[in-house]
């Protein structure tokens, strides 16, 4: 009913649990779909996988009562652009699909929040992360690459970035986890929309992932900040 009112959106369907959702995305392509996340047969972070492997042009945003870590992250791996929580306005849910559909992330201001915690390492899943980490090196010692060098460093104490990502990439991917746009991000960089849009590319490529939103989970999985 709420959608209904919004100018600009139209309707094409609503669906009682994940499977639903991922058959009428197939029937209609969507620009975009809200998505739950706890439901039936099939939950959200399921069907926002298969829709966006099965139906890239079709965005999600999420729309759940659900803000824990165990909550977002997984749907944001999975491949939604936006999350929400049901205490959005009408004009903010107007806002993440207006966002999500112009190639920019739809997140509420406490998700994005949350996501620049885990990207500073100050968030409960990057603090595992680093448990983990430090368990599987034997105590804190570095992992020895086949070229004798720390794994996490490069000549002159210098951390290697994952993937070849150059430094200037890794910047660039940083501000895009920050949540700026290309315009933005030119601005900060003081280089050109194309220079921008040509160091995106290329992270994308390197990184493999599809979306700005898949981009966001890469850089808090790897601490590039």
């Amino acid at each position: 009913m709420l959608l209904g009112l919004l100018p600009g959106i139209e309707v094409v369907g609503a669906a009682a649990d994940g499977e639903e959702a991922v058959r009428l995305v197939g029937e209609h392509r969507p620009e975009v779909v809200l998505m739950d996340l706890r439901m039936p047969r099939c939950d959200g972070v399921e069907a926002t996988r298969r829709i966006r492997t099965q139906y890239p042009a079709t965005q999600v945003v999420v729309l759940t009562t659900y803000a824990d870590d165990d909550s977002l992250f997984p749907a944001l791996r999975a491949g939604a652009r936006g999350y929400l929580t049901k205490d959005a306005g009408g004009d903010e849910i107007a806002r993440a699909i207006v966002d999500v559909t112009a190639g920019q992330a739809g997140l509420s201001p406490a998700v994005q929040s949350r996501v620049l915690d885990a990207l500073a390492g100050t968030g409960p899943e990057r603090r595992t992360e680093r448990g983990a980490e430090a368990q599987g090196q034997g105590g804190g010692r570095p992992s020895q690459d086949r070229g004798g060098r720390a794994g996490g460093e490069e000549n002159g104490g210098r951390r290697r970035l994952p993937d070849g990502l150059t430094a200037r990439e890794a910047e660039v991917l940083a501000l895009v986890a920050d949540g700026l746009s290309n315009t933005e991000i030119a601005g900060r960089l003081h280089v050109s929309m194309a220079t921008v849009k040509t160091h995106i590319n290329n992270l994308f490529a390197k990184t493999g992932v599809r979306d700005r939103a898949q981009a966001v989970g890469y850089a808090y999985r790897h601490g590039i900040t």
